[in-house]
């Protein structure tokens, strides 16, 4: 026999081997798993004693050289003898295997065990697979190897969160406290690539973070269909990456987050002190970023703000574009009461929209909040709404926004309790008799108040926002080591807030 028949007899050989494998594998593994991960895999040939396959993923190479590599390797070691490696590399381009080239139904050999890690959920599919062929049933026959790769598995329907419908750019009202943001988010929606990667969106609660970041999926989604785009909530985030570790699928998790066009988290604050999630979430953002893939952030506090975030994780989300959405203005509150009423059907008079724009200025929601209550009662009750309406139907919400402290108010107690004068909380002296005040009354505006750093950095002298932030983190320091100092802080608190 020549050698070029020889080798022909070895390709022969080798393509039926392969083809007596598959049915084991789909066997063994089930269903699910043989048309995730073995129906991609091209035989190519043996060459060496090494059999070569070829998959279209890096991805898909990996996961299956650890969760199946060995159990392939001795399914064909038994076949043919001669296999002692399987070598498995990537090959986006690979050509399918003939459509009409059945798979073996031969008699399959005996193979010796080998000791398998396997979910429940698969075992117990095999366990009654194994039951119902000793009590004589019959085995499901054979697939064929398709013609085409097949793609990754999909997205599953309830990955990214529902949007929605109300915000949208449309609906969403711009003023100086949110222009920029808004128009980095209009900016990442007109663009094609990855602009500001991550674009990390901060503010307090109630300013319209979730608002811009349902708007961007909804105008992706509008003008760029083909993107796949995840809007998820941290907590989600978490949830299903715990969900993965517990049934051993990680690398299915990584998958789905990491070949994704757009990745949205809303309120990354909430894995703060999960070393694990953010482990996780550092590696997916960077696989994104490293891909040219967009991500963007939302937050209630700037990247250097947030507690329990590692130092890694917090370089990488200051890298991209920080935009701050700062506490509404009169005006813009004014704006967006004007709006939610004109698409209310019901006619509110402006003087009551300017009464609710003055006393409500916590957050959005609240103002929205109460703008709805006002509607629902004209509606409900059939009454014209009016200014003395809106103080009876909102007592509650309006004696409660009366209770605001301001930063006047807490300057001048905390002067009051450290015998000081009101004019030092403003001036550049640097004593600590004078500056532990100081430190201690921007903590209580951070803490009491909605505004913002830079303006509580204005109030103490035209100090900058970074000046707030060091006494934020000194007074969290000092109340966590000194009892007696901590008590003094949350006796001046609790006298500011009666």
């Amino acid at each position: 026999m020549t050698t070029a028949d020889l080798m022909v007899k070895e390709e022969r050989d080798t393509v039926f081997s392969w083809d007596r494998i598959l049915p084991r594998l789909r066997e063994e593994f089930g269903e699910t798993a043989f048309a995730n991960w073995f129906v991609p895999i091209r035989h190519t040939g043996v060459r060496s004693g090494t059999l070569q396959l070829t998959v279209p993923t890096r991805f898909m190479r990996d996961w299956i050289m650890t969760h199946y590599g060995d159990r392939i390797r001795a399914l064909c070691s038994v076949e043919d003898p001669s296999i002692r490696q399987v070598n498995l590399s990537v090959n986006a381009a690979a050509p399918a295997q003939p459509k009409s080239q059945p798979v073996a139904q031969a008699p399959l050999p005996p193979t010796p065990p080998v000791q398998m890690r396997r979910s429940p959920s698969t075992s117990s599919v095999r366990d009654s697979r194994s039951k119902g062929s000793q009590q004589g049933a019959s085995v499901a026959p054979p697939v064929a190897m398709p013609s085409v790769i097949a793609p990754a598995p999909a997205l599953p329907d309830d990955l990214s969160a529902p949007l929605d419908p109300r915000y949208t750019f449309e609906s969403f009202v711009t003023g100086a406290t949110n222009e920029f943001a808004c128009a980095a988010a209009r900016r990442i929606v007109d663009s094609s690539q990855a602009v500001f990667n991550p674009l990390f969106l901060y503010g307090g609660v109630g300013l319209g973070k979730t608002h811009l970041m349902h708007a961007i999926a909804h105008a992706i989604r509008s003008r760029h269909p083909e993107r796949r785009v995840i809007y998820l909530s941290a907590e989600k985030f978490m949830y299903s990456f715990v969900r993965a570790l517990r049934y051993k699928d990680t690398m299915a998790f990584k998958e789905q987050f990491r070949s994704v066009d757009v990745l949205m988290i809303d309120d990354v604050q909430f894995i703060s002190g999960k070393d694990t999630t953010q482990e996780e979430f550092f590696h997916t953002f960077n696989a994104l970023v490293d891909q040219g893939r967009q991500v963007v952030i939302s937050a209630d506090k700037s990247p250097a703000d947030l507690d329990d975030i590692g130092d890694r994780l917090r370089s990488r989300l200051s890298s991209g574009l920080v935009a701050d959405i700062h506490p509404t203005t009169y005006d813009l509150r004014l704006g967006i009461l004007s709006t939610k009423a004109e698409t209310s059907g019901v006619v509110v008079p402006p003087k009551v929209l300017e009464f609710l724009a003055h006393k409500i200025s916590s957050n959005i929601r609240e103002l929205e909040g109460a703008l709805t209550r006002l509607i629902a009662h004209a509606q409900l009750v059939g009454r014209a709404l009016s200014l003395e309406t809106a103080q009876d139907v909102l007592r509650d919400l309006l004696r409660a926004n009366d209770r605001r402290v301001t930063i006047d108010e807490i300057q001048k107690r905390v002067a009051e309790h450290f015998q000081l004068r009101v004019s030092d909380m403003h001036s550049a002296r640097r004593s600590r008799s004078i500056a532990r005040p100081r430190q201690i009354a921007m903590f209580l505006s951070k803490q009491l108040t909605s505004r913002s750093l830079p303006e509580i950095g204005r109030k103490f002298g035209g100090r900058d926002h970074t000046t707030v932030i060091h006494a934020v983190k000194k007074i969290n320091q000092l109340m966590s080591s000194d009892t007696a100092f901590a008590e003094d802080v949350e006796l001046l608190r609790r006298m500011l807030e009666t």
